[in-house]
């Protein structure tokens, strides 16, 4: 968007009353390891965009609680808004509120996603910055199924095709002024987030990789399991497949070409099998040859990323989360150097973590043994994941 020093602003959205979460002081001001809740959400925020000017849309009724939340603020310099009847509005009042400071960019979070991380702040702001507007998004592992009005199933979306979306969003300030403002020319406050209120208006907005560990509280138990992920576990993963016939082979779900292919019931991704067998180890739960037999004939040719996927779906059952990934990849070709970015990309985008979590090398074995000679890749891997504590499944 432009060369000179980067002027953001932070709009924090914590104007809801939480009906999902129960009766009693709103979610956003409920303890969390000694300091409300937003007050976490907005440490995170300031950790991340240090310069940015801070709005907070928030209740009429809760100044007194926000006044809690600043006296943990210290080198923040907050200001609060009083929000809407809506989320939309409330953004749409806030906006209003930072139009003053001509921010170039705003980033507008949840109040009640304490776990957003600066790299995840940094891809936002590096996309909103050449597309004018980014959200992170989370790949959908499970099926997704459109119901009618009797509970029966109407329609059966095309899960590729759909995103779990999170906060920070990131937008040109002027570009979502607009759209917010044309909008309530009308009187139209029902959309759920602000890209929906960017497309709406006409705007294009890019999606980047979210991160699994940005959770939004939203039931008593994620306050829980949010403030007790003290179990850490490590699991190891080793795969082997030979070369056949073809002219690419699968790494980390990433198309690498090669005189030859790997053979194997599905689409012999050595890499993504020794991660999933990594994730499932950390678990204590079996191995990938348990959960998809090669004797089955309905994994014969699945993409791997299916495999790797259940295993973040049992870790994610569990209420874990994924902390770092660790692999090495062994053979004589093909070299894997020019590929690595995209195959680490790849990986962090199908588990939904930060590129800094996921660590790939290649090696290797001196021309000893089945890799040397050339018949086959082999691949090793490290899992850490983190479990609320007394996990005892």
């Amino acid at each position: 968007m432009q060369n000179t020093p980067l002027r953001p602003a932070l709009l924090i959205v914590a104007a809801g009353r939480g009906a999902r979460f129960g009766q009693g002081v709103p979610k956003q001001y409920r303890n969390f390891g000694g300091a409300p809740l937003l007050a976490v959400t907005l440490k995170a925020c300031h950790s991340a965009l240090p310069e940015a000017e801070i709005v907070v849309v928030i209740n009429k009724d809760d100044e007194t609680l926000f006044q809690e939340v600043a006296e943990h603020g210290s080198g923040m310099a907050l200001r609060s808004v009083e929000g809407g009847a809506t989320r939309q509005e409330s953004v749409w009042l806030g906006l209003q509120a930072l139009q003053q400071h001509q921010p170039d960019l705003v980033l507008i979070h949840d109040g009640v996603r304490p776990f957003a991380t600066p790299e995840l702040f940094s891809r936002v702001i590096r996309a909103a910055q050449t597309t004018g507007g980014a959200i992170p998004g989370l790949p959908l592992t499970d099926t997704i199924k459109e119901i009618d009005e009797g509970g029966m199933i109407s329609a059966s979306p095309d899960r590729a095709r759909l995103m779990r979306v999170q906060t920070p969003q990131a937008f040109a300030f002027d570009r979502i002024f607009a759209a917010h403002a044309r909008l309530a020319a009308i009187g139209r406050f029902d959309l759920t987030d602000d890209a929906a209120v960017m497309a709406a208006a006409g705007y294009a907005v890019a999606v980047v990789a979210g991160d699994s560990g940005n959770l939004k509280v939203t039931f008593p138990e994620d306050l829980h399991v949010s403030t007790t992920l003290s179990d850490t576990r490590i699991g190891q993963g080793f795969d082997v497949h030979a070369f056949g016939p073809g002219d690419h082979v699968m790494l980390g779900g990433v198309r690498i070409p090669h005189d030859a292919g790997l053979v194997g019931h599905s689409d012999a991704d050595v890499l993504l099998h020794a991660l999933t067998d990594a994730i499932y180890g950390a678990l204590a739960d079996g191995d990938i040859g348990q959960h998809f037999p090669p004797s089955d004939p309905q994994w014969r040719g699945q993409a791997s990323a299916l495999f790797f996927q259940h295993a973040l779906a049992r870790l994610a059952a569990r209420h874990g989360q994924l902390a770092h990934l660790d692999a090495t990849l062994i053979c004589e070709a093909p070299k894997i150097g020019q590929h690595a970015l995209t195959i680490r990309q790849n990986i962090a985008a199908l588990a939904g973590i930060s590129l800094n979590r996921v660590a790939l090398k290649a090696t290797t074995s001196e021309h000893l043994g089945f890799t040397g000679r050339g018949e086959g890749m082999a691949a090793m891997a490290i899992a850490t994941i983190r479990l609320p504590e007394n996990d005892d499944v």
